[in-house]
This record gives C-alpha cells, structure tokens and sequence, in this order.
C-alpha cells in the first residue's frame, strides 16, 4: 500500500469534528485511506444494493445500526440520510464517529449546506501525487504524464489505456447520468475530448458550443458536471491590475494529466512527447501537482494565473502566506533566457522579489534576480519559499 500524504490532515480533522467527509474522483483512493486510519470503524458501502436499499427505505433504522459510528462509502447514492446524520451529530460529543466518502462534490456540497454545516470537515482526496510515486518515477515524467496517477494503476500490473478507457466510459454512465439527463452519451463524449484539446486554455464556452453541437447553456452545465466530479479544474486570473489590462476567464485543466493524454487519443508512451500539446499537458502536469499540495496539506494557498492584454503571462501565481509567488512551467530541459523573460516583466510591475520556473532539466538553480530554477522532481521547494 503506498501511504498518502494527507494521513495527518484526515487524523486532524477526525479529532476535532463530529464527522469528517472525504470527497474526490472515483478511483482516487478514499475507501482505501478511511478504512486503514478507521479499521476499527463498521464499514458500509452504500454502492451495495442491499445496504443502499435498507438506508433509502428507513433511514433511522439503517443509521440506528450504527449508533456507535461508521464508515459510510459513496453516501451520495443515498441523500436522506444527510438530514437524519443532523439529528444524530447535534446529540453527539464524540468528534470522528462518521466518515463520510463520496465521488461528487456537487451532491455533498449541496447536501451538507442544507443539513451538516458546521458539523462536518472536507478533506479532498486526490489521485497520487510526485512525492507519493517517488518510488515509481523515473528523471523524465512523460511517463506519468501518460499513465496519469489513479491508485488502481500502482496496485497492480495494470494497462493504463484499458483502464483509462473503462474508466471514463464508468464516469459517463454512472456519475453523468446521476447528474444530468444526456439523450447522446457520443456528444457528451466528445465535449470530454474538446476538453483535453484545451488544457491550459481559456475557456470558451461559445466556441466549445460550436464545436460540440449544442447550446452555450448545456456546456456552462458540462463544465460544472466535471468539476463536481473531479475531472477538470478552472484556474482563475488573478484580477489585481498592476495598470494593466487584463484577461479575466479561466483557464482549463484536468485534475489528472493521464485521463487528459487519453482522451487526446495518446494510446502509446512513445507518441507523448511528440504531441502538438505536450507542452500544455506538462503545465498540467504541473499544476494539478500545487492542486494536491493545497488540499492533501491542506496549504492556505490559492492557485492562479494572470496574462496582459499584450501577451505577457504568467502560468500560475500561488497566493497565500501573505505573499503572492509566480511560477512559470517550461517543458524544455534545457535553461534558456526565454525562460526568464515574463517572470522578469511581471517582477517589474508587481515588484514581486521572489518567483521560480519549472522545468524538466534536473540541475537546481538560484539566480541574483530572485528567480530559483527547479526541477520538476523538487516541485515542493516552491512551498519553502512561499512559507518563508
């Protein structure tokens, strides 16, 4: 078993809250986690028909059962209970007694909102990071750029493009269908491919419309659909000016950069880094890496980007500790000047005196401009500057 970083965060919480939900994609290794930090706990899966059938048809008497606590595995397949767990948690001292995991956050949002608040903690669970894989990585990461980093790829031999491929063909009849009613699962599949075909893009929802053959409002639905269910991430710009203009519309990535390769019809390792797009799948590669540095650690961090009207850009600017840190992702290994010239613009106007660049080299560097050069195995350094 390849231990996951956000084991203390998870004791944390459970020592602190009546119950604690643990949300992320599906395959992301929640049952995994909860069940050997709370062996000790009753384990329910609410993907069983007969436990799922007995808490839809009398709540109190399935949670009765297990007064004393429990693990509660996909509770979004069974949404009564959450008013029922109200009761029982407003009576309880006990912190930890439910652990809760579900495969959409929309469905838990909105539940908890209305009948948990203020009861319960998040934890997100995300697939493997770098520093989890460190045993399973190589100096060049096109491999697990290609693989991606879902638990059930490391348990066992496994063939990536089958299981990716039954991996999303699961997500769109079960998850999809729960959400939202789609008459033409090939349509919807190709809005997923279109997706992948603007990774570290701005998002253009008209243009996607176009693409897909449907109206503006059913993608803006789309989109939120993947984000409930962990398949894409929105980096948002950073609206502080610098008397600047602007771009102010999201940029689109995908949690895990494997699903993304697949979806672009990558089906062998060696066609990776040939693909007109390995660039922007490295920039999401690395960027899906702070994701899971800010929720496995629970970093007081928020991740942006920010791009003038001139064609100035900055691929991701990390706000938190009170400062705000920008970060440039190159694909190249060798350093070149190229590599410096936003960090430097953007250094200029936001009198920014720290920053660091990414790349696939594997020599660290610290310049006399405040720019540290990092290779993309040492990504965490980041977090020491930040902090400092």
């Amino acid at each position: 078993m390849i231990r996951r970083e956000s084991e203390k965060e998870l004791k944390t919480l459970a020592a602190q809250f009546k119950a604690v939900a643990v949300t992320g994609p599906r395959q992301s290794g929640k049952s995994t986690l909860v069940r050997y930090l709370f062996n000790e706990k009753p384990y329910v899966s609410l993907e069983n028909l007969d436990d799922r059938t007995f808490a839809l048809n009398d709540p109190r008497g399935f949670l009765e059962t297990y007064k004393e606590g429990a693990i509660f595995d996909e509770i979004q397949k069974v949404p009564q209970l959450f008013s029922y767990l109200q009761q029982i948690l407003d009576e309880e001292t006990e912190p930890g007694k439910f652990i809760l995991t579900d495969s959409n956050n929309f469905l838990l949002q909105d539940n908890i909102s209305q009948s948990l608040a203020g009861r319960i903690a998040y934890l997100f669970l995300l697939p493997f990071s770098v520093h989890e894989l460190k045993d399973y990585i190589n100096d060049e990461p096109d491999e697990l750029m290609f693989k991606g980093s879902y638990p059930p790829l490391y348990d066992q031999p496994t063939d990536s493009v089958r299981w990716l491929d039954n991996y999303v063909n699961t997500y769109v009849e079960k998850d999809v269908r729960q959400l939202i009613n789609i008459r033409n699962q090939t349509v919807f599949h190709r809005f997923l491919k279109l997706c992948a075909g603007r990774v570290g893009q701005i998002l253009n929802i008209n243009n996607l419309a176009i693409e897909t053959g449907v109206d503006n409002k059913t993608i803006a639905s789309w989109i939120s659909i993947l984000e409930s269910s962990f398949i894409i991430y929105q980096v948002k710009p950073h609206y502080k000016n610098f008397k600047k203009r602007i771009t102010k519309t999201p940029k689109l990535y995908f949690y895990d950069t494997g699903l993304a390769a697949h979806l672009l019809g990558i089906k062998d390792l060696s066609q990776i880094n040939t693909h007109p797009l390995y660039g922007s799948l490295f920039e999401n590669f690395v960027i899906s890496e702070f994701i899971k540095i800010k929720n496995h650690y629970a970093e007081p961090i928020e991740l942006y980007y920010w791009r003038d009207n001139s064609g100035h850009e900055i691929d991701l600017l990390i706000d938190g500790y009170s400062s705000l840190y920008p970060v440039e992702i190159k694909a190249g290994k060798t350093i070149t000047q190229e590599f410096f010239k936003n960090l430097n613009f953007f250094q200029n106007i936001g009198n920014i005196q720290n920053s660091a660049i990414i790349y696939q080299g594997n020599k660290k560097q610290q310049r006399s401009n405040g720019i540290t050069v990092i290779p993309w195995k040492q990504l965490w350094d980041v977090m020491t500057f930040i902090r400092s």
